[in-house]
């Protein structure tokens, strides 16, 4: 009796051909694969046992000029040949995250914003299994058109966060994604390129290079079949994994209505960190951000890699310190030594009674304070009177 059970040759071969039938996130197709198993699916999609009209003239469309079952085998032996290798729900390295999904409601119009069920399968180009690298991630999104101000921020922080032992994810595009990624490397970490078309074809081609690094020092994972085509609409489908696969995203700029944005509202809706960076008010490329932060309640501002660690890390793990100017002896001061201090004159000297009048405290407590200014090496006494101590006449 041949195996069709999860993780089995039939399964796999399955879950591509259903990938390579419908558009990766059907929630009509998770759900029978979900309550009936992916082999049974594909038996009953091709039967024409569809429950709805619009998937029934999906698959007769797409089983007009090829078998799904044939074109499944010829994927996965070309996945071998090339070293890509299917993952699926039953194997270890699947990514448990991205099944949150499942409960993704958006309440959106249209199929992008229906269709956000979790991925059948990834096919994955890359040695560092997929569950170990995406556990502890960030992703970092934002503009395509970044600014220099951008790519610095992104550089910083994906550099610091990799350097942590954190993979940075993004989607391979030019600008911040780009800019997230070579981060990463240049740090010696661990990046995931979250593609929209096949791993045998990463899109754009100017990041050729930069695809090719990925894919030796970390992965690059898609949920269409290799040969697939990077079509505007598969890039709003795939920012949904981005968002659940990772513990959190930053988006560095982002103008009014971008595909960042719309990242941002499905890590939001998961209840994942959702982490902005502000930029200048006068640029067009953080109008999105400063609308997430004004907008969302649960958006955390964040400028550095420290601040996002404090956010994805476990309690306590990753506290940064507040933010504090330089130190002075004078901040530890009491009040009555402060007010002491601040009556002593910036040149020259001055008696116990002038200071005691001009501090507006008493003589006796002007003679007890000053020992205490002159450890601390802020006033200084001679024959002449009290004055500043000469480095503090600054």
């Amino acid at each position: 009796m041949i195996d069709r059970g999860p993780g089995s040759h039939q399964d796999r071969a399955a879950r591509a051909a259903l990938t390579w039938l419908t558009e990766p996130g059907d929630r009509t197709v998770w759900a029978l694969v979900r309550d009936h198993g992916a082999p049974d699916t594909l038996d009953a999609l091709l039967d024409g046992d569809a429950p709805d009209a619009r998937l029934r003239a999906a698959v007769a469309a797409r089983t007009a000029a090829t078998d799904p079952r044939r074109a499944a085998e010829t994927q996965l032996r070309h996945a071998d040949r090339l070293g890509v290798r299917l993952v699926v729900p039953a194997d270890e390295e699947w990514p448990s995250r991205v099944d949150d999904l499942a409960a993704l409601e958006l309440g959106v119009p249209g199929r992008v914003g229906q269709d956000t069920r979790p991925p059948l399968c990834f096919w994955v180009r890359g040695s560092p299994p997929l569950a170990e690298t995406l556990h502890r991630s960030v992703a970092v999104v934002g503009a395509r058109a970044a600014t220099e101000y951008g790519t610095h921020v992104t550089t910083e922080m994906a550099f610091a966060l990799a350097g942590c032992e954190w993979t940075i994810v993004s989607g391979g595009a030019f600008g911040i994604d780009a800019t997230a990624h070579r981060g990463a490397l240049a740090a010696g970490g661990r990046t995931v390129s979250v593609l929209a078309c096949g791993v045998d074809r990463p899109y754009p081609v100017g990041n050729t290079a930069m695809f090719e690094e990925i894919a030796q020092n970390g992965l690059l994972i898609s949920e269409w079949p290799l040969g697939a085509e990077p079509l505007r609409h598969r890039f709003l489908i795939r920012n949904r994994v981005i968002a659940a696969a990772t513990a959190g995203t930053v988006v560095v700029e982002a103008a009014a209505r971008s595909g960042a944005v719309q990242t941002m509202g499905r890590v939001i809706s998961l209840n994942r960190p959702a982490l902005v960076v502000p930029g200048p008010v006068t640029s067009a490329m953080s109008v999105g951000c400063h609308e997430l932060l004004r907008t969302q309640p649960s958006a955390r501002l964040v400028t550095s890699a420290a601040d996002v660690l404090e956010e994805v890390g476990r309690i306590g793990e990753h506290l940064s310190a507040p933010a504090r100017g330089r130190e002075h002896p004078r901040d530890a001061l009491d009040e009555e030594s402060a007010l002491i201090l601040e009556a002593v004159p910036a040149r020259g000297w001055s008696t116990p009674d002038e200071l005691a009048a001009q501090a507006r405290v008493s003589v006796r407590t002007v003679l007890r304070r000053l020992p205490l200014l002159e450890g601390a090496g802020l006033v200084t006494r001679t024959d002449e009177g009290i004055g500043l101590a000469p480095d503090r006449t600054t």
